[in-house]
């Protein structure tokens, strides 16, 4: 059962979040197999919104717990607050999940 993490960035983060980019994407790489999705929120106008979101298939809330504890951004302390939310597929990348 997937999870959605929700990360918001600690005020006046912006240059920590550009410093540890480069080893969050990797370890992003390195979990790519269960993530479904994953972005950067941003402003209408393209600006960084200081957060993310993840959609991370994961079995348990621990796992997810784990996963955002070990991500390069969150143990350098960039965020300000994390949730994260039991998510069910209905629909994903043009495929429906509904059972009927």
């Amino acid at each position: 059962m997937p999870y959605i993490i929700e990360t918001w960035d600690k005020p006046g983060s912006l240059a920590l979040r550009r410093a540890t980019r480069e080893a969050h994407l990797d370890y992003l790489d390195a979990h790519m197999a269960r993530l479904l999705a994953c972005r950067a929120k941003l402003a209408d106008d393209g600006s960084d919104l200081g957060g993310g979101l993840y959609v991370l298939d994961v079995e348990t809330r621990a796992e997810a717990e784990a996963f955002i504890a070990a991500d390069p951004f969150s143990t350098a302390g960039l965020f300000e607050r994390v949730q994260i939310t039991r998510w069910r597929r209905a629909y994903l990348d043009g495929r429906s999940y509904i059972s009927r």
